[in-house]
């Protein structure tokens, strides 16, 4: 990257990266100055003036596009001439990237070289800092979703729904809590084994994904206690539809191992009705109220949440199996 110039400031001889950066044009006559402007020190016009500030630091740019910026010093060469001597500086890393320079462009003293390699062991360092960063992010996000799963149904667990009801109860927004517990489960586990139930409650687990829509929830909150949220439903009617449909599929007997499991299932609905200020344990306690009056009504029913409710199941819960 040098230039030697002749005492009228025409261009006797270039350094080969330099030829690289205009290919199309010879650089050999041509004058200095119309090729470069020196914008620092200012009002450099002539070779004279340039020679004046013989050893100084020179700021200059090509003046046809692109508009490469160089560093320079001039040196004279004892016959009117000079020899500068050129560099990119902080601009290396955009002139490489613009006139596709190699390693063998430069000096092997050019310290150019070792700001090249600074680059890419920091480009490497940010790649390998940013891939490190997406794994730790992966992880933490299985990790967060394994806090919220029910490992053996698949379904959210009893903290994901609370974080999902609050954030519902935060927001304003309107919604439904389906508190379903399923009947006779217990004689499912005593006279066919836990893998019996295990399995189950695996089917159960299917049947509620199978009613909910994509915005919604369908929880395990217990050993055979589940939970559904279904966001933006108020309609009583369609939310009745549904109970029974999940009730009808519960009530179908389910094979295991050559033997049939029978259960059926109780829901018990609550609905948030725009309440904006309720606290997230009385719509869980509304769910079970209504869920309990369903279990005392026989069964394989579903009943809405009314206030009547509040003194009928004052201090009792619902049974489980």
């Amino acid at each position: 990257m040098h230039v030697c110039l002749t005492p009228t400031g025409d261009i006797a001889q270039t350094g080969p990266t330099l030829q690289k950066l205009r290919p199309k044009i010879g650089l050999v006559g041509l004058n200095f100055l119309d090729l470069f402007e020196v914008y620092r020190p200012r009002l450099l016009r002539s070779m004279v003036e340039l020679l004046a500030v013989e050893g100084s630091k020179l700021h200059l740019r090509f003046r046809d596009p692109p508009h490469t910026t160089l560093k320079g010093v001039l040196v004279p060469d004892g016959l009117g001439g000079a020899v500068v001597n050129l560099s990119f500086g902080i601009s290396v890393v955009d002139a490489v990237r613009d006139y596709d320079l190699s390693g063998s462009d430069f000096a092997a003293t050019d310290l150019t070289i070792e700001m090249l390699y600074l680059v890419e062991a920091k480009s490497a360092a940010m790649e390998a800092s940013r891939t490190l960063n997406k794994r730790l992010q992966g992880a933490r996000i299985a990790a967060e979703e394994q806090a919220f799963t029910d490992t053996l149904t698949g379904l959210k667990n009893r903290r994901a729904t609370d974080h999902i009801l609050e954030r519902l109860a935060r927001r304003g927004r309107d919604f439904a809590l389906m508190h379903l517990d399923l009947d006779f489960f217990k004689e499912v586990n005593d006279s066919l084994g836990h893998a019996a139930g295990d399995y189950v409650l695996q089917q159960v687990a299917r049947i509620l994904v199978g009613e909910t829509r994509k915005d919604d929830t369908a929880a395990r909150v217990g050993g055979d206690e589940f939970l559904m949220i279904f966001v933006g439903l108020s309609d009583r009617q369609r939310l009745s539809n549904m109970a029974e449909r999940i009730i009808a599929r519960l009530e179908r007997s389910m094979p295991y191992e050559g033997q049939w499991c029978q259960i059926s299932g109780s829901i018990g609905i609550t609905l948030s009705n725009g309440r904006r200020d309720a606290v997230l344990a009385n719509f869980m306690h509304e769910a079970d109220q209504a869920l309990y009056v369903a279990k005392r009504g026989g069964r394989a029913q579903h009943r809405f949440y009314d206030a009547t409710m509040a003194q009928t199941a004052e201090g009792n819960a619902p049974g489980t199996g």
